[in-house]
Formats: structure tokens, sequence, C-alpha cells
């Protein structure tokens, strides 16, 4: 039973549970295994690990949805909160939950073979003016995705119709990888660390990232969109978000646990191994930001023509 102390102050009184929205391995599991590791000291009690992977990380909301005021169950939190409901996947809107933060962002990455015709991101934004349908495009892992908004987001920007885009969509960005260095699409849009093998031997190169500025190790040379003249900061975000009706002093716990596990040193040696982006922000600051998310997936999928009824 949670216990709320005479200055008002709450502690977890039983063990925790982190829900994972993939299964072991996957986006959200990732970061959910480390939190649990830096979590476990801070916060007095155990702490499980539960995937309930499906629907994007659909399937793990709705479990978090079903636990109303408990705060012991928090799960990981990835724009698919935001996409479900705009693509009539889920019903499930955000803010019936309760964000607490913003952990990291994995930006993407457009890569090429280094003799491809279409090698330069200035040659990319004359092609998609030109003709989009005229080079044929990699990603992963669902079409409406952080990879295929940002496509969007940049051919809308050179007058070229988004509607025209040529996609071939994967389960994994490293079969998307694949597909660019076999000669079967011309171009891949993916997680900057889905690429660092093939981009480290040679089989590939970068054209340019999508974060908002650039970002270090292999990728320290690769321009970003903005350099290009494009507004294109984009990426997969990751945060904790817990059930609908936790009190202030529940969320000022986990906001202060949240905070003290990602200044240490094992989460930005986590960060520089994942080329992960710390985008950290608090509770009050990630409501906010959710909020700003929407508009700009709503008009991005707008535009590719995938909004369901519900979202528009």
């Amino acid at each position: 039973m949670a216990e709320t102390t005479r200055a008002g102050a709450w502690r977890p009184q039983r063990e925790i549970e982190l829900v994972a929205g993939t299964p072991a391995g996957g986006g959200q599991d990732r970061p959910a295994r480390v939190l649990i590791d830096l979590l476990k000291d801070l916060v007095g009690v155990p702490i499980k690990l539960t995937n309930i992977p499906g629907r994007g990380g659909g399937n793990a909301w709705d479990y978090l949805a079903g636990h109303p005021d408990d705060p012991h169950i928090l799960a990981i939190n990835s724009p698919t909160i935001i996409t479900n409901r705009l693509l009539g996947e889920s019903t499930l809107d955000y803010a019936a939950l309760t964000p607490l933060a913003n952990l990291y962002t994995e930006y993407l990455v457009f890569v090429v073979r280094p003799n491809a015709a279409v090698a330069s991101a200035q040659q990319l934004l004359t092609q998609l003016t030109k003709g989009p349908a005229g080079i044929r495009i990699a990603f992963a892992t669902a079409i409406g995705n952080m990879n295929h908004m940002a496509l969007a987001k940049i051919t809308k920007q050179a007058g070229g119709d988004v509607t025209a885009l040529r996609v071939d969509v994967f389960d994994s960005a490293r079969y998307a990888v694949a597909h660019v260095v076999d000669g079967q699409a011309d171009l891949a849009v993916i997680t900057a660390t889905s690429a660092v093998p093939e981009l480290d031997s040679g089989v590939l190169r970068a054209m340019a990232v999508s974060a908002p500025a650039r970002m270090a190790g292999p990728f320290a040379q690769v321009p970003t969109w903005g350099e290009n003249g494009i507004d294109c900061v984009i990426g997969t975000w990751r945060g904790a978000i817990g059930a609908s009706g936790m009190t202030p002093p529940q969320i000022a716990f986990w906001e202060n646990a949240l905070l003290t596990a990602v200044r240490g040193d094992a989460w930005r040696a986590e960060l520089a191994r994942h080329h992960w982006v710390d985008t950290y922000l608090g509770a009050a600051a990630t409501r906010d930001f959710l909020d700003v998310e929407l508009g700009t997936m709503r008009s991005a999928l707008g535009a590719l023509g995938l909004l369901a009824e519900a979202g528009r």
C-alpha cells in the first residue's frame, strides 16, 4: 500500500512494475532495462519488467490505463501513443495517463550506397522536387511512423508530391539497411544507431540527420537537414508515463527518481553507446511537449493521407 508522510512526500511501498510495449531487445525494452538498473537503489522496493508487445506499444498503454490511481505501475512512452490514435488503431488518449518524463530521442539518418546516383541531401531534394517516384526508399517499422513523417516533411518543403513517395517498409531497421546495401532501394531512413556497422565498413554513407545539431561519433561530419535549408527535426523519443489519477506527491517522487537516474555517468554511457540524444524533460514540460507533438504529427499524417476520421 502506498504511503504518504506527514510532510506530504510519497514513497512506494510495494514492487514497481515497469511495462515495455515491445519484446525483449525492442525499442521500448532497451530503455526499460537500463532504467530498472539505475532506479533499483533509488526507489527502495523491487522493480520488475513486464513486456506486453503489440500495436507499437498500444497493448502496454492499455494495460497501464487499466490500473488507474496506481503509482506502482509505469510504462515506457514513445510516439505511437499519439500516432496510434491518429491512425485509428487506438482510442486511448495520452492525456488520460500521467506523463512523467521524456528521456531521450533517437534521431534519424538518411543513408545511401557510396556510388548512389542521388548521393547528397541537395540531390535528394532535387529528385523529390522533380518526382518522388523516381527514388525507392526503405524504412522500418510501419507506415505513418516518424521515419515516414520525416520523409513527408522533407518532400513537402522540396515541393514534391508526398503521396507519390515509393516506400518499402520492414519490420526491422536492419532489414531496411540490407535492402539498400543489396541495391533494392536507393535510400534508407532509419534510427542512427541502426546503420553504424555499414557506415563503419564503408558500404553505406550518411547524407543527413534529422537532429537539431550535428551528432557525435560516426555522425560528426554528417550535416543536419537544417544545414541544408530544410526544417526537419524529428526522431523517435522515449519517455516514462504513469497511470491516470496520480497525485502531485506521487508525480514528484517519480520525477525526482527519474531525474536522479539520468544525471549519472551510467546513463550518459548508455546514451553514447546507442547514439541516443539527451532530450530530458520533467513532467510538466513533457505534457506540453506531447501537445506540440500531437499537432506536428496530425499535420504530417494528414499530408500523407493517413489520418483516421477521429484524428482530424
